[in-house]
């Protein structure tokens, strides 16, 4: 089998190097890759925003299955374009995935199909509708950038002068362009946030270990958002009674609703998840693997992922044996310098192959280019390190060992993943 894997990012290596164990596999490319990719795939230039000539590239390069790691080209229909050309993809249509393309689609869609989640205090389409909207609340609210903003768009608060300051540059100064022309406030839940990632063919699906993503860019959940710091997954991450109830009420009702509404959903849905005193509701959709969730979910992974995808794409994923290894796994994010905000690049990044040496620890780059024969930094999120053990505290250990083999001008993580308090709390609820 000859694979394409869309993105460049550290969710794509995850990928690409797990596909690269597969036996099956005869050729992986990555488009458009990194620095670290193309030590176990070949890149090729593109722009995920493209979907009409990454269609074609499929073609070129005879591609028997696409792999669509981020959201862009889900929202504007890289699916649609591949069934047109009867090319395999693993992906949701592009109305299926305004899911996560429209904070507000979602939320619509959650209302209509009674699925548990935060209530709503406005959906606003100007700014002045915000501000009235955060003057009528009393307490913390949400306020969501409606459109793709990153994993950015989002700000939770209690204080009113801080959410008119994010409706200022969301809807007024467009910080994150066409995707502030539309804000979301709801209710802010109380709780310990979980990813729950599913993989469906339309008919069938199976669920992928659960994490739990550190969002915040500073220890002990401090400073803004930020597209991940990093992510663990371990036996017990929730009780298995939980896990039932999340089922039954919010990932069935779901793909139920999908079906009554003419989606057939096909590839990763990703439930945001809020596990509070009342039960778990919904935070959020993406119609793809996260990141840096898939770095720890691939490292857990004891079954052929390429047979997995291709039996998704083939509507069989009933005949796939799925199994993980038992233990845990971390993935520790390293960022440059101002990230989330204006970072800083081109720096030489040193140690990698004195991480990579490290007993089960593997090194995905999220953010590198490869100049010669030294890597050098791109972006804001660089590298994610991950490592899988027989307990969640033989993991840490063991990523930690390989994060401090690594330097490069300015570099910046978090030393708690995996460490917090909650993660106790809920494995015992």
């Amino acid at each position: 089998m000859k694979i394409l894997v869309v993105g460049g990012g550290g969710r794509e290596h995850a990928l690409a190097w797990k596909l690269r164990q597969s036996a099956g596999v005869e050729k992986i490319w990555c488009a458009p890759g990194n620095g670290g990719i193309a030590q176990v795939a070949e890149c090729v230039p593109a722009d995920p925003g493209r979907v009409a000539d990454l269609a074609d590239l499929a073609v070129r390069l005879g591609a028997d299955l696409t792999i669509v790691g981020p959201e862009q080209p889900l929202v504007l229909g890289i699916a649609d374009e591949f069934a047109r050309r009867n090319l395999r993809l693993v992906g949701p249509r592009r109305q299926a995935a305004q899911l996560e393309g429209s904070k507000i689609f979602a939320k619509q869609f959650l209302a209509r199909h009674a699925i548990p989640t935060a209530r709503v205090y406005g959906l606003c389409d100007s700014a002045a509708e915000a501000y009235k909207t955060i003057g009528a609340v009393d307490g913390p609210v949400v306020l969501k950038a409606d459109g793709l903003c990153a994993g950015k768009g989002v700000l939770v608060t209690a204080a009113p002068d801080e959410a008119r300051s994010f409706v200022a540059r969301v809807m007024e100064k467009r910080e994150f362009g066409d995707g502030g022309a539309r804000l979301l406030i709801e209710e802010a839940l109380s709780g310990s946030e979980l990813s729950y990632i599913i993989l469906t063919d339309g008919q069938h699906f199976v669920s992928l270990v659960p994490t739990r993503d550190h969002k915040r860019v500073f220890d002990g959940d401090q400073g803004p958002n930020t597209g991940g710091m990093g992510a663990y997954s371990s036996d017990g991450i929730i009780p298995r009674e939980l896990e039932e109830q999340i089922l039954q009420t919010i990932v069935r009702p779901t793909l139920h609703g999908l079906s009554q509404d003419g989606q057939a959903y096909q590839g990763f849905l990703y439930f945001g998840l809020m596990l509070t005193p009342s039960g778990p509701k919904m935070l959020e959709f993406n119609c793809r693997l996260g990141d840096p969730e898939t770095q720890a979910i691939v490292a857990r992974m004891d079954f052929d992922l390429a047979e997995a995808l291709a039996a998704t794409a083939e509507g069989r994923l009933n005949r796939v044996r799925i199994a993980w290894k038992a233990g845990a796994s971390i993935c520790v994010v390293m960022a440059s310098q101002g990230y989330p905000g204006n970072y800083q690049a081109g720096c030489e990044i040193t140690g990698l192959d004195e991480a990579a040496a490290v007993p089960g620890a593997a090194v995905f780059h999220a953010g590198t280019k490869l100049q010669g024969q030294l890597y050098y930094t791109c972006s804001g999120r660089v590298l994610g390190v991950t490592a899988a053990g027989p307990s969640l505290d033989a993991a840490r250990h063991t990523a930690y060992q390989a994060v401090k083999k690594i330097q490069f001008a300015g570099v910046h993580y978090r030393t708690d993943i995996a460490a917090s308090p909650e993660r106790a709390r809920v494995a015992g609820d």
